[in-house]
């Protein structure tokens, strides 16, 4: 696709297809440093990082952000460049071929990337999946605009140029907020976090669940929480229902989970609540 639009844009001139010829250069350049983070990221814990490598994918994924910011600033400056100084396109049948050429490919790299994103939730093939989907309509647009400066309409080329470069600055704002979130430690979803409350407070021997704490880190979940059990509960069956919650917990998510769970005894817990309650009545 690079060498196509290549031979395409320097055949037309046209400022829509070096957007998309931009947007492909980076494609390869963030798939190549995803291909190598992933790489790293998928390495089992060690000594050195007991909590594995995930955070890795994070990292990529900020880099990424900052190529594409950086690719759609000098594509708008590009667009308003030819805004002003209007150029007429050659070849523009080139650009035609190349664009349905350009969606063809596509289709076929988000076809495969679905069904990797289904299988492992990685963050950095998510983000080039979002991105690729995205390119099919930035390859339809560059079609348009080719087609209407074909029949004299100008401007039609560099204000899709411009659109383009909105539109890469919009993916790398998506993909910066959700490689930080990630970085930041931010919890889980509500409805995930919920369903992990209740799969908890289901087992017949949990009285309550408190202290749920999550955060994820490539693709592994890392879950906390505290169970309330009898007092007289011996420590073998305590010990048992951890496991059992754990693994319920576990069957829950397709993707690979780290769980710690603490036990309390109700009775700590209630005199903690009574105590507490007792200090704020004499405030």
């Amino acid at each position: 696709m690079i060498a196509t639009k290549a031979w395409a844009w320097l055949a037309s001139g046209s400022a829509s297809m070096l957007g998309s010829l931009t947007d492909s250069l980076m494609d390869i350049t963030a798939t190549l440093m995803s291909f190598l983070v992933l790489s790293y990221a998928l390495r089992p814990a060690d000594d050195d990082h007991r909590f594995g490598h995930g955070k890795a994918e994070a990292l990529a994924g900020l880099g990424q952000a900052a190529f594409i910011a950086g690719s759609g600033c000098l594509l708008a400056f590009h667009g308003i460049e030819r805004l002003i100084n209007p150029v007429e396109l050659t070849h523009s049948l080139l650009g035609v071929w190349v664009s349905i050429f350009a969606i063809v490919c596509t289709l076929v790299i988000v076809f495969v990337q679905n069904k990797v994103v289904k299988h492992t939730e990685s963050i950095a093939i998510k983000a080039d999946s979002v991105h690729y989907k995205g390119d099919l309509i930035l390859n339809a647009a560059v079609l348009l605009a080719i087609l209407l400066a074909y029949y004299g309409v100008l401007y039609a080329d560099p204000l899709f140029a411009i659109g383009v470069a909105g539109y890469l600055l919009y993916n790398s704002w998506d993909i910066a907020t959700e490689s930080a979130s990630h970085l930041m430690d931010k919890e889980l979803p509500d409805e995930e976090k919920q369903s992990i409350f209740e799969i908890a407070r289901n087992h017949n021997d949990v009285y309550g669940v408190h202290g749920i704490r999550t955060r994820q880190g490539g693709k592994v979940k890392f879950i906390q929480l505290h169970l309330e059990l009898d007092d007289n509960l011996p420590l073998i069956r305590a010990h048992k229902v951890a496991d059992e919650v754990e693994a319920m917990i576990s069957a829950r998510f397709e993707s690979e989970v780290d769980i710690l769970i603490h036990l309390d005894p109700l009775s700590v817990l209630v005199n903690s609540k009574t105590a507490q309650e007792v200090t704020d009545s004499q405030n």
